[in-house]
């Protein structure tokens, strides 16, 4: 239940959050499905038991690039991202070692509220997609369609308040005419915790999760998660922690409930960029070494 990326500047976001638009929340509520929560931030983000290093640079006519390499045992793996924005219009490219290029084109206020994207990824011909994306001062929602003959279908909505929130998500199969997933969730905030629900997996995974900022000055916070399978009748948790040591450093801790536990300690030693470590220790694997991972994120 650990995971990896950038800074949890989102925990002092919380503090704020009940004087948000509350198209933001709504829109939040679109993201539980997919689990992005800072819940599930605050016990997997940033982790990372492999050596990474990412760089990203951008210029005021609209150019970006991001290079990202990461070594897995003995492996390395890595791609090259260009984006260009132009008005209300992105286009990002990415290669990866696999020689694969995806491409995204997406589109703003193509309508008042209304994103459109349209990706796919070559040589995969199949892989074409189109979303479109609406935002509303109370209700959201995603749809999405295979640019394929016989596509898949997949849409999502959320409507809400500032305090509350439900959605629900489904797809569609139109080649077997079978649903490939339906999801449903609801989220509480409040200035200092929020909390979600999330039924997904078809109704077989049930996951709860918690997060409580105790100090908002430096960063003090405490996030639990729960899952539970009703068709193979197992239980899950994971607990966790973060704390600012200064401004420029934080440290999280996770545990879970197969006994693993986390350390990570991030610092900004220059304006947006990072170098972050991360350990963790397996009791139920005494005689493997412990895992260490070293992640240094550049951005001049």
């Amino acid at each position: 239940m650990f995971g990896s990326d950038e800074k949890s500047s989102k925990l002092k976001k919380k503090k704020s959050e009940s004087t948000k638009d509350l198209s933001q929340v709504v829109r939040e509520t679109t993201t539980i499905l997919r689990e992005e929560l800072s819940n599930a931030n605050l016990l997997t983000k940033d982790y990372n038991f492999d050596h990474k290093f990412v760089f990203s640079s951008s210029n005021d006519s609209g150019l970006g690039l991001t290079a990202t390499g990461i070594k897995v045992n003995e492996q390395f793996l890595g791609d090259i991202s260009t984006q260009y924005r132009s008005g209300k219009t992105l286009v990002d490219v990415k290669v990866d070692t696999n020689s694969n290029i995806s491409t995204t084109i997406s589109v703003d206020e193509l309508l008042a509220g209304a994103k459109t994207k349209l990706s796919f990824k070559l040589p995969d011909q199949k892989s074409g997609k189109l979303d479109v994306q609406y935002f509303h001062r109370l209700v959201a929602f995603n749809s999405s369609i295979g640019l394929t003959p016989t596509p898949l279908l997949e849409f999502a909505a959320a409507i809400g308040s500032r305090e509350l929130s439900v959605g629900a998500e489904i797809g569609f199969d139109s080649a077997s005419a079978s649903l490939t997933k339906y999801n449903a969730g609801i989220g509480f905030n409040k200035h200092d915790f929020s909390a979600a629900l999330v039924l997904t997996d078809k109704g077989e995974t049930l996951k709860a999760s918690y997060i409580h900022v105790l100090n908002p000055v430096n960063g003090v916070a405490v996030a639990a998660e729960m899952v539970r399978k009703f068709n193979t009748y197992e239980n899950s948790f994971a607990i966790g922690s973060s704390h600012n040591l200064d401004p420029l450093t934080t440290i999280k801790t996770c545990f879970n409930n197969s006994g693993k536990s986390a350390v990570l300690c991030q610092h900004q030693w220059r304006p947006k960029s990072f170098i972050t470590v991360s350990a963790e220790f397996d009791p139920k694997a005494a005689s493997a070494p412990s895992r260490f991972g070293l992640a240094l994120a550049l951005k001049p």
